[in-house]
C-alpha cells in the first residue's frame, strides 16, 4: 500500500447520509442495481491507498449514481469535482445529493463531456464508461500531458490498456489504472 488513507472527519457520517439519499431515489429511479453501497464505497476511495493522487481540479465522466465520483470528492474536499452524466435522471439525482451533502468543491454537468466547454483538469477519473482509449478520445480537450488518468475496470483489461504506460492495480475483479499521457506517443 502506497498511501496511508486519511478521510475528513465528516466522511462516514455524508457516506450514511448519501446511503439513505441513494436508496429513496433507487427505488424510484432505478439508478443502479446496487442495494447496498458499502462495497461501491470501499472501491471507489481504494486508489486514494494505492496511488499518489493529488487535483485541483478533477473530471468525472459518466457520473452516473455517482459511483466513484461522490466519495472522492468527500475524500478529497480540497480538489474541484466536476461530474458529467448526460442521463437526465442521474445528473438530477447527483446535484440532489450534492445539496444535501453540502459538497461545494463538486459541480455537476448535464451533458455529455464531449459537448461541453473545455477546461484542463488535474485528474480524469472514469468508471465502467467506455474502453480507456475511447474514453481519452471523448476528453480531449479536457487534458494535457500531466492531467492524471484514473479509471476503475473490470478483471480484463490488458488488451484495451496496450499501448498504455499504466500503473496498474489488481484487487479481486478490480483493475484500477492509473497514468498520465507524458511522453505516450500517439494512442489508438
Amino acid at each position: 500500500m502506497k498511501n496511508e488513507l486519511c478521510l475528513p472527519a465528516e466522511f462516514d457520517e455524508k457516506v450514511k447520509a448519501y446511503a439513505q439519499i441513494f436508496a429513496k431515489f433507487n427505488k424510484v429511479h432505478s439508478l443502479s442495481n446496487y442495494k447496498d453501497i458499502s462495497e461501491q464505497v470501499l472501491d471507489s476511495i481504494r486508489p486514494l491507498e494505492i496511488f499518489d493522487i493529488s487535483a485541483k481540479t478533477a473530471i468525472d465522466v459518466g457520473s452516473g449514481a455517482g459511483f466513484p465520483a461522490i466519495f472522492l470528492a468527500i475524500a478529497m474536499p480540497q480538489t474541484k469535482w466536476h461530474l458529467f452524466e448526460p442521463i437526465a435522471k442521474k445528473s438530477s439525482f447527483l446535484s440532489y445529493a450534492k445539496i444535501e451533502l453540502g459538497l461545494q468543491n463538486l459541480e455537476v454537468h448535464s451533458q455529455k463531456i464531449e459537448l461541453a466547454d473545455k477546461f484542463t483538469a488535474d485528474l480524469i477519473t472514469s468508471r465502467a464508461l467506455s474502453k480507456t482509449k475511447e474514453l481519452i478520445k471523448i476528453c480531449e480537450g479536457f487534458y494535457d500531458e500531466n492531467t492524471k488518468f484514473l479509471i476503475y475496470k473490470g478483471s480484463s483489461v490488458m488488451e484495451e490498456i496496450s499501448g498504455i504506460d499504466a500503473q496498474i492495480y489488481n484487487e479481486k475483479n478490480r483493475n484500477y489504472i492509473f497514468f498520465n499521457l507524458k511522453n505516450q506517443g500517439e494512442i489508438r
